[in-house]
């Protein structure tokens, strides 16, 4: 039987430097990275520079792999800020980990992709609108945290 080799995972350090740079490879560029992005972000920024961050940085790094912009492909603005907002409200209630891999493994429900398909029809996430700007959810609220965390 035939295994691929595994590819060793990234420190934070590493994965936020390579994505900074955009030089992280699309074959290690998945969801667990996006997610461990915001969260490297948001413990660094308020959500308003991590979003802006975040951003910023996703459109770079797809100019470099070149992916097309598409309504399944490309930088999806409402799916950004939401994942976004997800791991802030998961951040002030439980706390911060010791690494983002940590955050990933002891909060299991971020490793759905599609979650935020609790909040938005799957009409409203896959639109135009919703890639080109921030649209509100139509089935949900988003999560706000109790904690009192401020999304500037």
């Amino acid at each position: 039987m035939n295994q691929e080799p595994l590819i060793p995972l990234l420190t934070d350090a590493e994965l936020l430097t390579q994505f900074e740079g955009c030089t992280l490879p699309a074959a290690r560029w998945h969801h667990a990275e996006h997610t461990r992005i915001a969260y490297l972000y948001l413990r660094q920024h308020p959500f308003t520079e991590a979003l802006d961050r975040m951003r910023a940085g996703l459109k770079a790094l797809n100019t470099v792999q070149r992916v097309p912009e598409s309504l399944d492909r490309g930088y999806h603005e409402t799916l950004t800020r939401g994942w976004l907002q997800l791991v802030q409200v998961i951040l002030a209630e439980y706390g911060p980990a010791e690494t983002s891999l940590a955050f990933l493994e002891a909060h299991p429900e971020l490793s759905q992709r599609k979650s935020l398909r609790l909040f938005y029809s799957r009409d409203r996430i896959l639109s135009w609108q919703a890639k080109a700007e921030f649209v509100e959810p139509d089935l949900a609220p988003l999560p706000v945290s109790r904690a009192g965390v401020k999304q500037t």
